[in-house]
C-alpha cells in the first residue's frame, strides 16, 4: 500500500502532492508523460510502488514512481558513506623560538611530520622576545630550515612571514610525497594507527 503521509525528509508523497498535475517518470526511469496526481497515483499503486515529488519547482511538477521506503534507505546510505569520505583537516601548532637548540628540534621535527602524516596541517610559530627582533633573519632561516627538513611530506601553504613579534610558515600534507615517503619508510604506517592523544604536546619551548 502506497505511503500517503509526508516524508520526513521533506518530500511529498502520494496524496501529499498538490499539484493539479504531474510529470512522470516510471520506475525504469523512463517518462511515463503529465498525468493528473490521481492517475499518477494510480498508476504507482498498479506497481505496489509510491509517487514521490523530486521537483516540485518544474512546470509541471515531476514525480518518480519508486519504493519509497527503499529509496530513502538507499539516500541515507549514500549520505553516510558521503560522511565517511569526508577528510576533517586540523592545524596543530609547533612552537619554536630562534635559538632552539637542535635536540629540541628534531623532537619538534619529529611531532610535526606525524601530525603532516595522520593528514594534519602544521602551524609553526616562531616568537621573539626581547633583542631577539634585532635578529628576524635567525627565525627566517629557522623556517625555511624546518620546511626543508618536512619537504619530503609537505608543502609550504603560505610562506613564511612575519607578524607583530612572531614568524610562521603554515605547511600542509601532500598526498603524494606521503605515498613516496610511506614506500620508503614502511615502518611510519603502524604509529599512524595509534590515537593523536598518545603523541606528546609540542608546544613547549
Amino acid at each position: 500500500m502506497p505511503n500517503s503521509k509526508k516524508g520526513g525528509d521533506g518530500f511529498r508523497v502520494n496524496h501529499e502532492i498538490f499539484a493539479s498535475q504531474v510529470r512522470v517518470i516510471d520506475s525504469d526511469g523512463k517518462m511515463a508523460g503529465i498525468f493528473t496526481v490521481a492517475e499518477a497515483i494510480r498508476l504507482a499503486e498498479s506497481r505496489g510502488l509510491d509517487l514521490i515529488e523530486v521537483a516540485p519547482d518544474a512546470k509541471p511538477p515531476t514525480c518518480k514512481i519508486i519504493d519509497y521506503g527503499k529509496w530513502k534507505y538507499e539516500n541515507k546510505k549514500k549520505e553516510k558513506d558521503a560522511r565517511k569520505k569526508q577528510t576533517i583537516i586540523t592545524i596543530k601548532e609547533i612552537q619554536v623560538r630562534p635559538r632552539t637548540d637542535q635536540h629540541d628540534l628534531e623532537t619538534k621535527l619529529k611531532h610535526a611530520r606525524r601530525f603532516l602524516l595522520e593528514g594534519d596541517k602544521v602551524k609553526v610559530n616562531l616568537r621573539f622576545q626581547g633583542r631577539e627582533m634585532a635578529h628576524q633573519e635567525q627565525g627566517m632561516a629557522l623556517l625555511n630550515k624546518i620546511t626543508a627538513a618536512l619537504n619530503d611530506v609537505a608543502v609550504p601553504e603560505t610562506p613564511a612571514k612575519r607578524e607583530g613579534r612572531q614568524m610562521f610558515v603554515l605547511l600542509a600534507p601532500d598526498p603524494l610525497k606521503i605515498k613516496e615517503y610511506l614506500k620508503a619508510h614502511p615502518e611510519q604506517k603502524e604509529p599512524l594507527t595509534e590515537a593523536k592523544g598518545d603523541v606528546p604536546n609540542p608546544s613547549g619551548t
